[in-house]
């Protein structure tokens, strides 16, 4: 995967906790066409980049915090 490809995909996956549309990692590991570690590890560059992304556990699912 090359920088920009990563770049857009790291912009679309913080577009999608943002508007609540994270359903599971394995749905978009399989958009991705990656592993569902990858995009814990996006997640976490995402954190790293400022954004407040929290996990509930009872909702399964990713937010960002407001």
């Amino acid at each position: 995967m090359d920088y920009i490809s990563y770049t857009e995909k790291l912009n679309y996956l913080h577009e999608m906790i943002e508007k609540g549309q994270l359903l599971s990692l394995k749905q978009v590991s399989e958009k991705f066409d990656c592993s569902e570690r990858t995009i814990q590890r996006m997640i976490h560059i995402l954190r790293k980049q400022g954004y407040q992304i929290i996990y509930s556990k009872t909702n399964r699912k990713y937010f960002k915090k407001i």
